[in-house]
């Protein structure tokens, strides 16, 4: 397993060279499987049942979320695809009808739970989830006690806040581990937000952190920030899954990208290239604006900032860049207003 410590936040592993030929780990995240849940979290029934068919018919090797992790932060997939399968918020539609078909096509999978909410509407119960995380292929992992915003809030105390997070954290892996006997090193940010703070808890605590910006896992990226790519009928439809399920982390060195709490809006986000990509061929896009523009400066360093403002609490700017395969490299950065209401 990858030790995760402070150092490695700072970016001691953070040195590979990604290579057109190497293969990444994508991980998709859903919350609902159902045709009857709100439509920004849920994936229709036929949308999921076409998309398991997609990565079969691509031959793609679906993995449990932790060793798939652990192998494409090492470097290890060299040309092997694969694919992880995560749930937030152990929504009962996951035990009626995702599990299921998982199970027939023997595809591993994890459930991230917010403890406090399981037996609750709609929510499945402590004893399905037993049953669940009794197969082989199936992790139940942490996804805080109460579902809460763990980014340090602007009136917030130091102190206040570690006492606030700590306890999220560590009761839902007390209460994981007491009733389902699982202490699993994972972590879904709820919804998706993190900050350097938050980063450091988990870094302290060994744990994998995955937030919900869309890219492919690579030997680049953070392990407390990790990228998944959401797969509500919005953003998983079947016209553009191909490229999401080959796609490749955009060989840029995590630790030089900002945790992601704006001071200034819109924000800008810099990065460097390696030498072996183009400036001319990458292109970004903002939540909401489309695509914006690049600045090119020395070196292959390029800057990208939105030219409106944004109104929402969380936004993201993604940047694709071709490879020589056909598939495309990745990077999704997300922001955070702290400034804008909690939902």
């Amino acid at each position: 397993m990858v030790k995760i410590t402070t150092r490695f936040l700072c970016g001691v592993l953070f040195t590979g060279g990604a290579l057109s030929a190497q293969a990444d780990l994508v991980v998709l995240q859903y919350h609902h499987v159902s045709n009857a849940t709100p439509p920004a979290t849920s994936t229709s029934i036929s949308l999921f049942d076409g998309q398991l068919e997609m990565i079969e018919d691509l031959q793609l090797e679906v993995v449990p979320l932790q060793p798939g992790t652990e192998a494409a932060l090492n470097g290890e997939l060299t040309d092997r695809k694969q694919v992880a399968i995560t749930f937030d918020d152990a929504y009962e539609s996951v035990y009626t009808k995702a599990a299921p078909r998982l199970a027939h096509r023997d595809y591993p999978y994890t459930i991230f739970v917010n403890t406090n909410a399981v037996g609750g509407a709609g929510y499945m119960t402590w004893a399905q989830l037993r049953e669940l995380g009794q197969k082989a292929g199936v992790t139940i992992a942490n996804h805080s006690h109460d579902h809460g915003h763990l980014a340090k809030r602007p009136d917030e105390s130091q102190s206040q806040w570690e006492q606030r997070v700590e306890t999220s954290l560590d009761r839902a892996q007390s209460v994981l581990e007491e009733t389902l006997g699982t202490d699993a090193p994972l972590f879904a940010y709820p919804y998706g937000e993190f900050d350097v703070g938050l980063e450091a808890k988990l870094a302290e605590r060994g744990w994998f952190g995955f937030g919900q910006q869309s890219g492919a896992v690579g030997e680049n990226s953070g392990p407390t920030r990790l990228p998944r790519f959401p797969m509500a009928n919005a953003y998983g439809q079947l016209s553009t899954l191909k490229d999401k399920l080959l796609s490749k982390a955009l060989p840029v060195d995590a630790s030089t990208l900002p945790a992601g709490v704006i001071t200034n809006n819109p924000p800008t986000l810099e990065f460097t290239l390696p030498e072996y990509l183009s400036v001319n061929r990458l292109a970004c896009f903002a939540s909401g604006q489309g695509r914006i523009d690049i600045d090119n400066m020395d070196g292959g360093t390029v800057r990208v900032t939105a030219p409106d403002a944004f109104n929402s609490r969380r936004f993201r700017y993604n940047c694709t860049h071709p490879a020589d395969d056909g598939s495309y490299y990745w990077l999704s950065q997300q922001w955070l207003d702290l400034s804008k209401p909690e939902d």
